[in-house]
């Protein structure tokens, strides 16, 4: 027998978070709940906004039908034609029905850097192991991204910072950026994610600057089809905006076959979807820390909670659909 339920959540976030042209109040998303015998599986559907194409309003439009048609034994849609949202939450929950989701989950965190950044470089410098950080660069000037970045690996040498630009800069801005690095420090940035607005820019900016680069909305491109190129580094798979978990698969084991480091991260999930990133990234990218330090962005979350989080749960959730 099958059942399903699709909810709807709201969780508050911090006052500070901020999505290229707009504040984000709250995080909206929806949660689906299939049930099979005694099995169960959950997945998480929540477009981001300024980055996913579809609505929260279009996505539910898609998988409503979907649930419904497969909690009745019906022939459903291929996951691979609805909204990457859609799909990437619709087949988290089917693998997660199926047992094929492994439990553990990796935990390790490559902090982002979301305020002072002296107190990060503190946190790293007593952090055990490999010193892995983010900060999101191209919300200044492109002068003081490089003088921080600059900053971080003069105190702390072992560090690999992975920075992400998100394709806001000019070419003269990114060198403006790199003029701020010195030479012998550029090892310490382990890639840039998009420095420029178009890949080829980017191209020609790891060739002129040595600092290696990393492809995320590259990957989703229209057309675009993952090959080894001079100065790429690494891939940024965020599977919320990529969609299926067989999609993000593929090009995981493409990326390996070319020797590119792999990062599983956060669209800013809820904390189920957090966790199950964690598990997918444990299970396919081992290699590699994921880019899931995005709790501390909260202001309360869901269950399951995000491990060492203190932050309230919220319960309380609309349910948008259940089997009668």
């Amino acid at each position: 027998m099958r059942t399903a339920t699709l909810y709807r959540y709201e969780l508050a976030m911090d006052s500070m978070v901020i999505l290229r042209n707009q504040r984000l109040k709250s995080r909206e998303g929806l949660l689906v709940k299939l049930t099979e015998g005694e099995q169960t599986g959950w997945g998480e559907i929540a477009p981001l906004p300024e980055f996913s194409h579809e609505s929260l309003d279009e996505a539910l439009a898609q998988a409503l039908p979907w649930v419904q048609a497969w909690q009745n034994g019906e022939a459903v849609a291929s996951v691979e034609s609805l909204y990457p949202s859609v799909a990437f939450g619709l087949s988290m929950a089917q693998l997660e029905l199926t047992s094929a989701l492994p439990a553990e989950g990796d935990y390790r965190v490559a902090p982002l850097c979301s305020g002072d950044p002296d107190e990060l470089v503190v946190t790293l410098a007593q952090q055990a192991g490999d010193k892995v950080a983010k900060i999101k660069v191209g919300l200044y000037e492109a002068v003081r991204d490089g003088m921080v970045a600059n900053m971080f690996v003069d105190a702390i040498p072992d560090i690999r910072l992975r920075l992400d630009a998100n394709r806001q800069w000019t070419p003269l801005k990114a060198q403006q950026f790199a003029k701020y690095v010195k030479p012998e420090n550029r090892h310490g940035i382990a890639f840039l994610e998009e420095p420029c607005q178009t890949p080829e820019q980017s191209l020609a900016f790891a060739a002129e600057t040595g600092i290696a680069i990393a492809w995320d909305e590259t990957l989703r491109d229209e057309g675009f089809e993952l090959s080894a190129e001079p100065g790429l580094a690494a891939i940024v798979i965020k599977p919320t905006l990529m969609g299926s978990v067989q999609k993000c698969i593929a090009l995981i084991e493409k990326a390996h076959e070319l020797k590119l480091e792999t990062v599983i991260s956060s669209s800013l999930e809820s904390s189920l979807g957090l966790n199950q990133l964690a598990r997918f990234a444990k299970w396919k990218t081992p290699e590699s820390i994921p880019g899931l330090d995005t709790m501390q962005l909260f202001m309360e979350q869901v269950e399951p909670v995000w491990p060492g989080s203190s932050l309230p749960v919220k319960h309380a959730m609309q349910i948008v659909w259940q089997s009668a």
